[in-house]
């Protein structure tokens, strides 16, 4: 996709912030210019970091889980406050790396199970017929029928294999459907215990669990399954066999690596000087900790070494409290590019619950349509929505847009509550029926900081 292309694709989600669009279409377009430059320039081309700042509430997670969806490439979503300096409680800063490799690894094999999904359809029918019908070609036998009820009835005398068509047209007809057949079904032994590891080492327990796994013996019990159910079963069976995991795993460690996007969100917990009263692990440790991973370096993983030098780092904060100057100086010369994102006003706020394909007017509609309860927003009643958050969000502390959430789940509380008594009726929301049930919350200020 072109930047032009991704700016208008997260238009369709979120309302505003422009240059942080902009930032990261560039950013992602890049990714795709770098693999097309001669490869002895191509290992030169270091990704343009971006770090986004603004207050809470105004986009920068919902921009980061759409450019997750367009980028189709390995994307993982961390909080930099989940982790503190190794030899202390908390994640070690590596194990993002390892998490974005798991993703990339879990992609490749899904896009390998598409692939070989049409033979593994084929094989696992020909395995639920050898179920139905098990007798050896050659033999002849009573063919197979189904009568009205689904069941199962033997007719004259045919050859085995007119008789196998004859079973293959009524299972891919569904006649079948209601049949109920026993299957063998293979899982891998877990062993019931608990690899306890230190704080921060979490990926060596899950290593050893696999370890021990690999040793156990596969366990095998049969079951008793519809047809459908049974041909699932069975087409899962046979796409794991046909997917060549050392592939997928090559491929995936090559895609983490090079096409790999990391977003840390809550960036600015982690600002800050180190306390003149102590200790305080979580700050300047954590950014040490964090830039050999930004910069560029080796990370072990237990499918290899995957090396972080491409990979895309975007950064996130609110930096209320904080401010970016306030990063060593290491640090923020990782991230380039720097995007502030603006508060959202009264504006704003009509355009999100009108705009966006999932925006909360829609949702809401779409809710309890399920119970045969037809609600509409006024104009005048959005409007009279987006004035109230302003006003709160301007009283008390600003959370952006995630402030109408709380609005709208006060506004429909009682017919949220009563939408099953009242289905077939058709309601419409006004700025009266807002004022009516939101007013009185919100003049009182001291009900409206708990409630709103």
């Amino acid at each position: 996709m072109t930047p032009r292309e991704i700016v208008s694709e997260l238009d369709r989600y979120i309302v505003g912030q422009h240059d942080a669009k902009r930032a990261v279409a560039i950013a992602l377009r890049n990714r795709w210019r770098r693999q097309n430059v001669a490869p002895d320039l191509r290992d030169e081309i270091a990704p343009k970091n971006i770090l986004m700042i603004g207050p809470t509430g105004v986009g920068k997670t919902e921009i980061a889980r759409r450019l997750a969806k367009l980028a189709q490439a390995p994307f993982v979503k961390v909080e930099a406050s989940r982790y503190t300096e190794v030899g202390y409680v908390g994640r070690d800063v590596e194990s993002m790396i390892r998490d974005l490799v798991e993703i990339s690894i879990k992609m490749v094999r899904e896009e390998e199970r598409e692939r070989v999904a049409v033979k593994a359809r084929d094989g696992a029918e020909e395995r639920l017929l050898d179920i139905l019908y098990p007798s050896s070609p050659g033999k002849t036998r009573k063919p197979a029928t189904v009568d009205a009820e689904g069941a199962l009835r033997v007719a004259e005398t045919d050859s085995h294999n007119e008789t196998r068509e004859k079973l293959r047209r009524l299972l891919r007809d569904g006649y079948l459907n209601e049949r109920e057949v026993e299957i063998e079904v293979t899982q891998q032994a877990t062993p019931a215990l608990e690899v306890l590891t230190p704080q921060g080492m979490e990926e060596m327990g899950a290593s050893m669990k696999d370890l021990l796994s690999q040793m156990m013996p596969r366990k095998s019990r049969r079951r008793k399954v519809k047809v459908p159910e049974a041909l699932e079963i069975l087409a899962q069976e046979e796409s794991a066999r046909l997917v060549d995991m050392d592939n997928v795993t090559r491929e995936a460690v090559v895609r983490a690596e090079q096409s790999g996007i990391v977003f840390i969100d809550e960036i600015d917990k982690i600002a800050g000087r180190e306390s003149a009263h102590g200790p305080d692990v979580s700050r300047e440790g954590v950014q040490r900790d964090l830039l050999p991973i930004v910069e560029g370096s080796t990370v072990n993983t237990k499918y290899g070494a995957v090396r972080t030098d491409h990979v895309l780092f975007v950064a996130s904060g609110a930096f209320h409290t904080s401010k970016p100057s306030d990063l060593i100086p290491e640090f923020q010369g990782r991230f380039p590019i720097r995007v502030e994102l603006n508060a959202l006003t009264r504006e704003d706020f009509i355009r999100i619950l009108t705009e966006p394909e999932n925006a909360l007017t829609r949702q809401y509609t779409a809710l309890l349509a399920t119970e045969k309860v037809r609600i509409g927003f006024t104009a005048e009643a959005i409007a009279a929505l987006a004035e109230i958050a302003a006003q709160v969000n301007a009283r008390s502390e600003n959370i952006g847009a995630r402030r109408l959430h709380t609005v709208l789940e006060r506004l429909l509380e009682d017919l949220s509550f009563d939408a099953p008594e009242m289905a077939g009726r058709e309601i419409s929301i006004d700025d009266a029926y807002v004022h009516e049930r939101l007013d009185p919350i919100v003049k009182n200020e001291d009900l409206s900081r708990y409630i709103l």
